[in-house]
């Protein structure tokens, strides 16, 4: 009988254990990224299209949709520097006048750089509604959300997302 028989694993066979361990983690953290993304570009036309619903009753009932002078900034983390109060609720909210039909403004979901945020103009008889500096996607030709007046944007920061009251709006603003 051996008195000197050692249990246990060789350092070779831990060492292809944590690179196995280590290879399938990346896999599944890559994969998750992507469905995160794919979450938060749903989220991102939900919110655009419940901000369009809000301005469309409004413009129902007051004949005109809210003002905005230049662009309202929503939701931006970097308000300040952005021009803008990110405020969502309540008369100084980022589309002022939509309480009654939408009580909290909704805030882009992906990550907070650059001024990132949803974006709000009309002069009363159109409107456009953007979501500006989505890092993870952006739409593509023919989607309902395509934005043809920022198209060629290609830096990070500038991948916009579109909803608009139609001519002269979509296509020169």
């Amino acid at each position: 009988m051996y008195l000197n028989s050692k249990k246990g694993f060789t350092l070779i066979e831990l060492l292809v254990v944590i690179s196995i361990i280590s290879l399938l983690s990346s896999i599944v953290l890559t994969t998750l990224n992507g469905a995160k993304a794919k979450a938060r570009d749903a989220v991102r036309k939900s919110d655009m299209l419940q901000i369009k619903m809000a301005l469309d009753l409004y413009y129902n009932d007051h004949g005109s949709y809210p003002l905005a002078y230049g662009w309202s900034w929503g939701g931006v983390s970097t308000a300040t520097s952005c021009g803008a109060n990110g405020t969502t609720s309540g008369s100084d909210a980022y589309i002022q006048g939509l309480a009654p039909y939408l009580p909290v403004l909704p805030v882009d979901p992906g990550p907070q750089i650059n001024c990132s945020g949803y974006l709000y103009s009309s002069d009363g008889a159109n409107y456009k509604l953007l979501d500006h500096g989505t890092p993870e996607s952006a739409p593509t030709v023919g989607q309902k959300f395509y934005d043809p007046v920022r198209a060629l944007y290609t830096t990070q920061s500038d991948h916009y997302w579109m909803l608009c009251s139609g001519e002269p709006a979509c296509g020169t603003w």
